[in-house]
């Protein structure tokens, strides 16, 4: 199970920081449930960066909710469930195993596919399984593509996006190559799935992975005609790029995603000529002197690192100060897009 260790910092942090921003229900459009028993490979063929395979072996549904109550007292939060996206992973026994948890909880999920799938299978699947749509991934891509030459349809074919299309399915995308959203393929590609596809409801995951300032590029200016396609700042901890997102396409088509289990870890960000790094409390996730991503810090300085996903509202909280955004409209990033968009009760 979950174990979480508050410290009067955290505790201070979530008063002073969460407490009054956030509204008192919410939903959570991000969040991987798996056992660890539905992983049948091996994680270190990952094509994806390693540091979040050290967060947790497995997440169950109990975890999740437990995470939920203990990071945010006194809120009543609504997640959305998917799987864990690894190819080491079972996706059959996990997309059932997320489906039942779905059921008994009466929670909105999505079906992980991959793009090998027949596309019969995936309709059937997703209908009979009550899914609102696809969770698709680029570690589903084919192998013999390089990782930096990832396309969206490499992994998010065609004959996906027809089914979604036809029935009005949420499809959720992490964006894939170096560039991240400033790769001119990768906001092309985004544009055309909107014009091609408007019966979907496309999500940008991680606000399109722009971590840093750099990563943004031309991909707002080329996508500010785009008209519903929406964005999930899940694991983004970048304030200044919340804030310029939200200015090209404003507080309806942006929404809160926590990425758990990864964000319950203790970290925060910072970026140096364009590369991320999160700093984390020394020995908090065993070896991690080999990621580049990754920092320890020790001493007074580390007890100043609170969780991650505290980190992540509070950034969207200053770019929401910064555009002085209104209770209505952060109602809306923190519950009413989400509602809207996975058929709930707004």
């Amino acid at each position: 199970m979950t174990s979480f260790n508050f410290t009067p910092y955290d505790q201070r942090f979530f008063h002073e920081h969460l407490q009054s921003f956030l509204p008192d229900k919410f939903i959570d459009c991000h969040n991987h449930i798996w056992l660890d028993r539905f992983v049948t490979g091996n994680l270190s063929k990952s094509r994806s960066c390693a540091w979040p395979e050290m967060v947790a072996r497995d997440h169950s549904i109990e975890d999740l909710l437990l995470t939920n109550q203990k990071l945010f007292p006194g809120k009543q939060v609504i997640p959305v469930l998917y799987s864990y996206v690894n190819v080491a992973v079972d996706t059959v026994r996990s997309n059932n195993y997320v489906q039942s948890c779905s059921q008994k909880y009466r929670l909105p999920a999505l079906y992980l596919s991959r793009p090998g799938e027949p596309a019969e299978e995936i309709e059937k699947n997703v209908m009979e399984g009550g899914f609102c749509g696809l969770k698709v991934y680029l570690e589903f891509a084919p192998s013999y593509i390089p990782a930096d030459e990832i396309r969206i349809y490499d992994f998010l074919p065609h004959e996906q996006l027809v089914l979604a299309d036809k029935h009005g399915w949420v499809v959720q995308l992490h964006i894939p190559r170096p560039g991240r959203l400033a790769d001119p393929l990768n906001y092309v590609q985004l544009l055309e799935i909107e014009q091609k596809y408007p019966g979907l409801q496309l999500l940008v995951a991680h606000l399109g992975r722009a971590y840093a300032d750099e990563d943004v590029g031309n991909a707002l200016e080329y996508l500010k005609h785009t008209e519903k396609t929406v964005w999930d700042f899940t694991a983004n901890t970048n304030a200044y790029v919340m804030e310029q997102v939200l200015q090209y396409f404003g507080p309806d088509r942006f929404i809160y995603g926590s990425d758990f289990p990864i964000f319950r870890m203790k970290a925060r960000r910072t970026v140096e000529n364009g590369f991320y790094i999160n700093e984390i409390p020394a020995g908090s996730l065993g070896d991690v002197s080999g990621d580049p991503h990754m920092r320890e810090i020790i001493g007074p300085e580390a007890e100043k690192i609170t969780f991650f996903i505290y980190e992540e509202i509070a950034s969207c909280k200053r770019a929401a100060d910064k555009l002085g955004l209104g209770r209505a409209d952060i109602h809306k990033i923190f519950y009413e897009n989400s509602a809207r968009i996975f058929g709930l009760k707004p």
